[in-house]
């Protein structure tokens, strides 16, 4: 099996965003605006009982992947969908055609709302298809122990575990991994497909190199990730099916070219987002 190795690190880019929301961004900041299929990836913190939040917006041609690491979400939207995310809890959201919604705190859950946010592109034929969740408990999510590491299959099939969140149109793999030791480990990947890392905690390293806490590591083609690091350090791996079509976006909304992002905004103008009133 052939090795991947380290194309680029990318640190995240602390900023703010919502309403008094952290967040730390590596996909789609200046340098990496987009990593097909993947758009963006934000690492978020918000302190509840503030007023901070992410308040109703606009979505369309492209999912989100949100996760909780700690506290509490509540997700409403305009055709009345409503859901609370916990701890280790996941959702996958479809926007497809156009969705109007909010993630706010629930009070009291924790000090500190914490997760991390994916926007996962959708190929032209799937841009205008339904809104849908795919929701997925953290009592629903399997834990698995290999030479090595601990993983959480939260997204797509690993070695014949299947994780909650499938039927997704890049075939995604979303992983949760804790090292249970510091020597080598070795983990396989779809040869084709784009892979990354992202540091939670910790520090691994990949080729030599040390990655720390909050670094993005896109990897080059291959077969199988190696890597090692210290005990106990936490990392997401993430892999998706290329989608090689053009990207037009412009804020909330990505479609394929400019004519369709302004038939967007002129829909959205006009209230035409399911529910808009």
């Amino acid at each position: 099996m052939t090795a991947r190795h380290i194309q680029m690190v990318y640190p995240a880019e602390t900023m703010s965003e919502g309403v008094r929301v952290t967040v730390h961004r590596t996909i789609g900041k200046r340098g990496l605006m987009n990593l097909d299929p993947f758009l963006l990836l934000d690492e978020f913190e918000l302190k509840p009982g503030t007023g901070a939040g992410f308040p109703e917006h606009p979505h369309r041609g492209f999912e989100t992947m949100t996760y909780m690491l700690s506290g509490a979400i509540k997700h409403t939207d305009t055709v009345g969908n409503t859901g609370v995310i916990r701890p280790g809890d996941a959702q996958w959201m479809t926007a497809g055609s156009g969705i109007i919604h909010s993630e706010m705190p629930v009070a009291g859950e924790s000090d500190i709302i914490h997760g991390l946010q994916l926007w996962v592109n959708l190929p032209a034929a799937d841009k205008m298809k339904a809104p849908q969740y795919r929701d997925a408990s953290a009592t629903n999510i399997p834990l698995i122990e290999k030479d090595g590491y601990i993983a959480q299959i939260i997204a797509g099939e690993f070695e014949g575990t299947q994780g909650p969140i499938n039927d997704v149109a890049i075939n995604p793999l979303y992983m949760d991994i804790t090292l249970s030791g510091d020597g080598e480990v070795s983990i396989p990947v779809e040869a084709e497909h784009t892979v990354f890392l992202y540091v939670i905690t910790g520090a691994v390293k990949i080729d030599s190199q040390n990655l720390e806490q909050r670094s993005l590591i896109v990897l080059t083609d291959g077969e199988k990730v190696q890597l090692s690091g210290d005990k106990n350090s936490r990392f997401l791996l993430v892999a998706g099916r290329k989608i090689n079509e053009p990207v037009a976006r412009y804020g909330p909304f990505v479609m394929n070219t400019r004519e369709e992002i302004l038939a967007t905004i002129d829909d959205f103008n006009n209230k035409r987002f399911p529910g808009q009133s």
